[in-house]
């Protein structure tokens, strides 16, 4: 609907064509540098701060050399992510948890001996049993050191992995991060250059609109893309090609936005 109303060959804010902002993309050039030793890396941040465009960037950079299982289920038991994970692999998940570890650490030396490199992903490993994180740390210390595990989550997992009973698991952690707010300054940029990739005019945004997109969103992507997209539906609906303050207005009125805002208020 935006794409026909704008004239437009592809869909603002696409999620899955998102660009990697400049401190996304230093996290990203480091964990493809933790691929080349072995290593835990963890990367947290607050939801909608912008974990899921670096997966998906590791998961499309040079698919021929490296390899980036993903298992998105983390409310399972270890049993099911080990067939998640064996999936992920496209290897066999039949037989025992034994067998399918066993096929799991041949296929990691297979990838070794082919020159590639593995990234697995666990996302929203917060959400995850710590003994299922710790059996799956033990699983890792047999494939070869041409991998990085790479956990996904929110900030509590650090707050886990703070207890005495997991210094296992922190002690073992090459690389961590959390992902930050973006400034004001820096979220402006980051509508400007999504308008830019799909050649929508800057002035598709009054002033006042985006400045009021900027200050709602509270620095977090997500909300962000959201209120554009919403807000460009609202100029759809209007028959208008400018997004002023009334379409973010009406956009802000709905019950959802108006409840984090009365949060952030109190």
């Amino acid at each position: 609907m935006i794409r026909s109303h704008f004239g437009l060959e592809h869909n603002p804010f696409a999620i899955d064509e998102l660009s990697l902002l400049e401190h996304q993309r230093e996290v990203f050039d480091t964990l493809r540098v933790h691929c080349q030793q072995g290593g835990l890396c963890i990367v947290v941040g607050e939801p909608g701060t912008g974990k899921s465009v670096i997966k998906r960037a590791l998961c499309r950079h040079d698919e021929k050399r490296l390899l980036t299982p993903v298992v998105n289920r983390t409310l399972h038991t270890y049993h099911s992510i080990l067939r998640i994970l064996c999936e992920a692999f496209q290897i066999d998940t039949a037989g025992r948890d034994f067998r399918c570890e066993k096929r799991l650490i041949e296929e990691a030396h297979r990838i070794n001996h082919q020159g590639k490199m593995l990234a697995p992903v666990i996302d929203d490993a917060h959400l995850m049993e710590v003994d299922s994180l710790r059996r799956l740390r033990l699983l890792f210390e047999d494939f070869p050191k041409n991998h990085n595990l790479i956990l996904v989550a929110q900030p509590s997992l650090l707050q886990n992995l703070s207890l005495t009973v997991n210094d296992d698991i922190k002690s073992r952690i090459t690389y961590s991060v959390l992902l930050p707010k973006l400034a004001p300054d820096d979220m402006q940029r980051f509508i400007q250059a999504e308008l830019d990739r799909v050649a929508l005019a800057h002035k598709t945004f009054t002033d006042d609109a985006l400045s009021l997109i900027v200050r709602s969103s509270e620095g977090i992507l997500r909300r962000a893309r959201n209120l554009c997209i919403s807000t460009l539906l609202e100029a759809v609906r209007d028959r208008t090609k400018t997004v002023g303050l009334p379409q973010v207005n009406r956009v802000l009125m709905q019950p959802h936005w108006r409840q984090e805002t009365d949060l952030l208020n109190t």
